[in-house]
């Protein structure tokens, strides 16, 4: 039986033909195919003969106007790729056949049968394309050898370039026993695998891009590699499911298509210049829960032209676009097509960012960063540019609906915050640009910078607030958003110090550290009664917008002792007289106050002394200070001087207002006490409280003072001071000491002295000085608080010149002991400097120290006890220390004794040491003294020789002579003129 003739119903004896005579008059030519056929393998095609041949397949359905289909298979050591769509014709065949002329010139088309077809070449050095049964054309890598052997010109340049030869410029029909595409198939391509090329190798290579490619080639819809089919199914709404591999992989696609004007398609290379339809087609994707899943610009995506090239990119979806490409298929190619390409991808990506949820419309914004390629940076600053100027950021006010342009919108950058944004711009215009908080928690980092919008901080919403008008509940609900900012974002809390706050009523202040807030019913009570008063500076939160964010931003509670502490209420009180005195009713004014004070008692009230100024209304209308007031039955009103400025509180304020709340705003009852827990100088309004300020070497660490005492008769001292102490808070201020004791030491009088001029009547050790107290009287430890003498004294001038007039009146008796101990204070206060002798005037007379009252011109200070033997005892004074008598002889402007008298010892004595004697050592002893060093010189009867102030020789019991040493016919007198001659630090021989 004959062999089956082999028809070419392509025509590729002639192509052959062609080709031969074309290499055989110019080897030039050949080596010219041989070497582009040579720079696709190496440049572009080498590993892209799934991407190729799958192009071809979408061509084919295209043309067709079938759904494309592909399915790869290895059979018979060949690998099998066949597809549905328009088989091969004659054109493809030439295609195939010219290297770089495609039968795609004006079909839209991005790959049928042109160059690409190359890619097959590192797999298969004999590929067929097959159409039907017998009917299909093959390339020959041996058959092209054997042809080219014929010609000597071609023959020798393959020998020299190692047998490296043109295969797909040469085609044949395939034999006539060649089987037909599988059923359900239009066209195969089948590669006889050349060695060393693993067929599973390449089955896995075309199951990991069959995905891509089908997002890439909407006319392919269906891949089968092996035995796993995957298919594009199309969701609605521009969502694409691509399954049959391992898991779904879902995307969100937008796609943009039209032609090319004749001008644009002209720019084009000559065989692609029929091809005017374009397409863009941007691609993110989505994952099972149907959140977007941007991609990441690092994972190393190309640009799709429409299948992969080698543009890096590092969008956040991927680019499908018909983009011209250079020959190799791995660059873009400039010019007027691709400027129009480009343009219309970001009207394309702006349809796919509306498309995604709103909240996550910001992850596909192109994170800041250097571009991947050339091309990466042109598509980026086309989107930036679409995205700035387009409505498609969510708003706060209406996520779901309302659509914001980047250039006019603004973030809020408070982390925590959360439902802020939707407060602020649901309720005031000034924040109606606010973007979803989100979309904007799901923004890369600096993508909102990049587009332009607007950062809203801290600062900024506070000063914007200000000018917002909203009910109390809206800003408690404002207050309540921001507290979990304000406690996790490190200085917020500074930032917020100025935030507004509505008032009780109807105004908006801004900073709480000047706001009260009300608690319990803020409807009643004296707070209440304030708030309506509208008192400068007193600020009082409006209830509803009460929260304890305002209480950590400085807000005080709006309690009575709160509102008690507020400097406002303070100025309100102080300028209270004045304003009723301008005819202003400070009646409410006065109402609220005394109702604070009603609440927060007395011992609050006393801790704020200017409550005396509230103006209240003194029995004949007129407005007075409430401290400048007394109760009509005042236990004061009888002690008080007939011209004192106090006036008399109106009877009705009296009745309607409880006792103990007039008299803790000052309102004057018995005597009122003024504390001040650090007082730091004068200006309590205390009488003569200046001149006590200035006796004081340091500030007390407390006041405790008692008001008004200048305002008492003087023939009602008797009876306030039992008041006084009567009262425990008085007497509390006068037992402290400090102000109260010392004014009354010096101002109160009894019987018209001061109380300094009496003793306590338990003091019976001065009764020959000083005169009790006469009564009745408070208690003797009152008495001695207010000055009433308990012992001998000196504080000042005033009291020495008392003293010194008690002594030398002749009418006392004081004994010896009391006139020496008020000598020796007189002198101890001129020693200390209480007392300057030149600020009084010298007595002239004084108390000797045998209790006579002699005249100053016959007497002497006896500053040495011995002189006492030749001086009368009715002209010495004494009394104090040997250091001290000088300064008691300047006070008496006195001479000493020691000055008047001078004598000798005539007769030497013999010298004994002062420890044999026995009466020595024992006085020594029982005085805790030790014996004294040295010798005594002894006489059996001490004799002197007077000089002066009386010649003449006298009889003594001890006396030192010139050089220091002691004389005694008495030995226990010496020592104690030796004990005294030491105390004095003066010089004696021992």
């Amino acid at each position: 039986m004959a062999a089956p003739e082999i028809t070419d119903p392509y025509r590729t004896a002639a192509l052959r033909a062609a080709v031969l005579d074309a290499w055989a008059s110019s080897p030039t030519r050949f080596r010219e195919d041989a070497n582009a056929e040579e720079d696709l393998l190496l440049g572009g095609y080498a590993e892209a003969w799934f991407v190729e041949l799958a192009q071809n397949a979408a061509d084919a359905a295209r043309a067709a106007g079938v759904p494309g289909r592909l399915r790869v298979a290895l059979a018979d050591g060949e690998l099998r790729v066949a597809n549905t769509g328009v088989p091969l014709d004659a054109a493809g065949v030439t295609a195939l056949a010219s290297l770089r002329a495609s039968a795609k010139r004006d079909d839209g088309s991005v790959g049928r049968f042109g160059v690409g077809f190359a890619a097959v070449l590192p797999l298969s050095g004999e590929p067929r394309v097959v159409s039907g049964a017998g009917l299909g054309v093959r390339f020959s890598g041996a058959g092209t050898a054997a042809a080219v052997a014929a010609l000597p010109g071609p023959a020798a340049e393959l020998a020299r370039r190692g047998g490296q030869l043109p295969i797909l410029r040469l085609a044949w029909p395939v034999e006539p026993d060649e089987p037909a595409p599988p059923a359900g198939f239009d066209t195969e391509v089948r590669l006889p695998l050349r060695d060393g090329v693993g067929g599973p190798a390449l089955l896995v290579a075309a199951l990991d891009a069959a995905p891509d490619l089908l997002l890439a080639l909407p006319d392919l819809t269906e891949i089968t590699v092996g035995n796993t089919v995957l298919r594009r199914v199309c969701e609605g709404r521009g969502a694409v499911r691509i399954e049959g591999g391992e898991e779904p992989r879902h995307w969100s696609i937008a796609r943009r298509a039209g032609r090319l004007d004749t001008a644009d398609a002209g720019a084009q290379a000559t065989e692609q210049r029929g091809r005017r339809d374009w397409t863009v087609c941007w691609a993110v994707p989505v994952d099972a829960t149907g959140r977007t899943r941007p991609l990441d610009p690092g994972a190393g995506d190309v640009l799709h032209a429409p299948t992969a090239s080698a543009e890096r990119m590092s969008l956040p979806a991927r680019l499908v676009a018909t983009v011209p490409l250079e020959p190799d298929r791995r660059r873009t190619r400039g010019g007027p097509v691709t400027d129009r390409i480009l343009a219309e991808a970001g009207p394309a990506y702006l349809d796919l960012v509306r498309a995604v949820p709103p909240g996550e419309r910001l992850g596909l914004v192109p994170v800041p960063g250097f571009p991947r390629s050339e091309i990466d940076g042109r598509i980026r600053a086309v989107l930036l540019d679409a995205l700035r100027g387009a409505a498609w950021l969510p708003a706060a006010a209406d996520p779901a609906g309302l659509e914001l342009t980047p250039r006019r919108a603004e973030w809020l950058d408070l982390p925590g915050a959360e439902g802020l944004a939707e407060l602020l711009a649901g309720a005031d215009g000034a924040f109606a640009g606010l973007i979803a908080p989100d979309a904007v928690a799901g923004a890369p980092a600096g993508v909102l910078a990049e587009l332009g919008v607007h950062r809203l901080g801290a600062d900024e919403l506070v000063g914007r607030l200000l000018g917002v008008r909203r009910p109390g509940a809206w800003w408690q609900a404002v207050y309540a958003a921001l507290t979990p900012a304000a406690e996790t974002v490190p200085g917020l809390i500074e930032q917020l110090r100025g935030l507004p706050v509505p008032l009780a009523d109807g105004r908006t202040v801004a900073g709480p550290s000047s706001v009260l807030l009300p608690g319990g019913d803020p409807s009643a009570g004296p707070v209440a009664r304030l708030a309506e008063l509208g008192l400068p500076g007193l600020h009082i939160a409006d209830p509803g917008a009460v929260h304890p964010l305002l209480s950590r931003l400085g807000a005080a509670p709006a309690d009575p002792a709160g509102v008690l502490d507020h400097p406002a209420l303070r100025d309100a009180v102080e300028r209270s007289v004045d304003d009723a005195e301008a005819g202003l009713d400070t009646g409410p004014l006065a109402d609220a106050v005394l109702g604070l004070i009603g609440e927060v008692g007395s011992v609050v009230a006393a801790r704020h002394p200017w409550l005396g100024a509230l103006a209240l209304r003194d029995d004949d209308g007129e407005p007075g200070r409430a401290d400048e007031l007394m109760l009509p039955d005042a236990a004061l009103r009888s002690l008080l001087a007939q011209d004192v400025p106090v006036g008399v509180l109106d009877a009705a304020w009296a009745q309607r207002i409880p006792r103990s709340v007039l008299t803790a705003v000052g309102v004057l009852d018995g005597f009122a006490v003024l504390v001040d827990e650090e007082p730091a100088g004068p200006g309590h309004h205390l009488h003569d409280e200046d001149r006590w300020w200035e006796g004081l070497t340091e500030p007390p660490a407390r006041l405790l003072a008692v008001r008004d005492l200048d305002l008492v008769a003087d023939d009602a001292w008797p009876a306030a001071l039992r008041l006084l102490a009567g009262e425990p808070d008085t007497r509390a201020a006068v037992l402290h000491g400090g102000y109260t004791a010392w004014w009354l030491s010096v101002h109160a009088r009894l019987d018209g002295r001061r109380p300094g001029y009496w003793r306590l009547a338990s003091a019976s050790g001065l009764a020959e000085l000083y005169d009790p107290a006469p009564g009745p009287v408070p208690d003797e430890a009152f008495l001695a608080a207010i000055g009433v003498r308990t012992g001998l004294a000196v504080a000042d001038a005033r009291d020495a010149a008392d003293l010194l007039a008690r002594l030398s009146d002749p009418a006392r008796r004081p004994d010896v002991a009391l006139v020496a101990a008020a000598h020796a204070e007189l002198a101890a206060a001129v020693a200390a400097g209480r007392v300057d002798p030149a600020e009084l005037d010298p007595p002239q007379r004084v108390r000797a120290l045998d209790g006579t009252v002699v005249d100053v011109d016959d007497a002497v200070v006896l500053d040495a006890p011995w002189l006492a033997a030749v001086l009368p005892a009715a002209e010495l004074v004494g009394g104090g220390g040997p250091g001290d008598l000088p300064a008691l002889a300047d006070l008496l402007d006195l001479p000493l004794a020691s000055d008047v008298v001078s004598a000798a010892v005539p007769d030497p004595g013999r010298p004994v040491r002062w420890a044999e004697l026995a009466e020595v050592v024992v006085a020594c002893h029982t005085l805790g003294v030790p014996v004294p060093p040295g010798e005594v010189l002894l006489h059996d009867e001490l004799v002197i020789d007077v000089r002066r102030p009386v010649a003449g020789r006298r009889t003594v019991p001890a006396w030192p002579d010139a050089d220091g040493w002691w004389h005694a016919a008495d030995p226990l007198r010496a020592l104690m003129g030796l004990l005294a001659t030491d105390a004095s630090d003066e010089p004696v021989a021992g």
